[in-house]
């Protein structure tokens, strides 16, 4: 008997399926359902890296049992009628990338949203993909800046979910894009837009989400990456080095991360003469709690506080037209033979 492939009975057309992957997002403000998405996230080996029985009683005895709270009254600040910013904006990313590469023709496509932690899950994309007959799978996860922490995290978890799959499709990944032109031209854009309604600052602050500095020191690319990002950004921009700075942000627990810290160089900077700072996170595509809450309320309170004048955050690309087509380059890059998704 011929075997009929992913499923029996009448099929759809064979696709190119494209799933894009984010951080992830609780499912609600519930302190249960923070708690529950906090630990799939800080249970990963991958983002915390120690001994794994230490780990998990410092986790569920004492982590768990307080962190939880103070997560879910952050996340109710930003929370929207359409869920969490970061869902909200990724379905967006994702139904504009599906129209983008339907026009561009070489389909048919199928788009499908997953998120490393939480929910849509990466096992639940891989599935509708499955079902959409999707022969050849390319996954692209939103982390412009490559760490082990993100990117072969999600790794991990496609290559879980397929180890259960009877017919493999063609799977391929783009683990970067930190220094591609339309990446750089869409950030610029975006500063550029914020400049028109705000007027330049003294200073920009370009920030990324930090890592423990050990993760660096064992080989992880993602500081130099980032660097790399900021670079060519205020290069694009024009800026001397005196008017931009880069910098790194939400560090947890007591080991040393990244640094120059974002906090402590904006807490700094007032004493400096800098008065005016407008602050944008590349590493975040779509708006988050560490945006939106961290930098545009704590950050801006912290900086306010320390004898700045004027503070601005600068939106993630979220669903920019910019964005959207550099995400069709991306694919459409990585899926030619050969292809590396265009990344420098």
């Amino acid at each position: 008997m011929r075997y009929q492939g992913p499923f029996p009975g009448d099929q759809p057309p064979a696709c190119t399926g494209i799933l894009l992957t984010n951080l992830g997002t609780p499912d609600s403000t519930s302190v249960a359902d923070v708690r529950r998405y906090l630990k799939q996230f800080l249970g990963d080996p991958r983002v915390v890296e120690m001994p794994r029985l230490p780990w998990w009683l410092i986790l569920n005895l004492a982590i768990l049992r307080i962190r939880p709270s103070r997560s879910a009254r952050s996340y109710e600040r930003i929370w929207t009628a359409e869920g969490s910013p970061l869902l909200r904006f990724s379905r967006r990313q994702a139904d504009a990338l599906q129209g983008e590469l339907e026009r561009s023709g070489g389909g048919p496509w199928r788009v499908e949203l997953a998120m490393r932690y939480g929910n849509p899950s990466i096992a639940d994309g891989l599935e509708r993909l499955r079902r959409a007959n999707a022969r050849r799978i390319l996954v692209l996860p939103l982390y412009p800046q490559y760490s082990a922490t993100t990117t072969a995290s999600t790794f991990d978890e496609v290559s879980r979910v397929l180890r259960g799959w009877r017919w493999l499709p063609e799977l391929l990944f783009v683990t970067h894009y930190h220094r591609h032109p339309a990446y750089i031209r869409a950030l610029a854009d975006s500063v550029r837009e914020s400049w028109q309604q705000q007027g330049e600052p003294d200073r920009l602050l370009i920030s990324f989400h930090g890592i423990p500095k050990a993760y660096a020191e064992a080989g992880d690319p993602y500081p130099e990456q980032c660097r790399q990002t900021a670079a060519d950004l205020a290069r694009e921009l024009g800026l001397p080095p005196e008017r931009w700075a880069c910098s790194f942000q939400s560090r947890m627990g007591r080991q040393e991360w990244l640094r120059p810290y974002t906090d402590g160089t904006l807490r700094a900077w007032p004493d400096q003469g800098v008065k005016r700072v407008q602050v944008i996170c590349p590493g975040f595509p779509a708006d988050c709690l560490e945006t939106l809450e961290e930098i545009g309320e704590e950050n801006r309170e912290l900086f306010l506080r320390a004898g700045g004048e004027s503070f601005h955050y600068i939106p993630a690309l979220n669903d920019r037209p910019g964005h959207i087509r550099l995400l069709r380059e991306l694919v459409t890059a990585r899926l030619q033979p050969g292809g590396d998704g265009g990344s420098r």
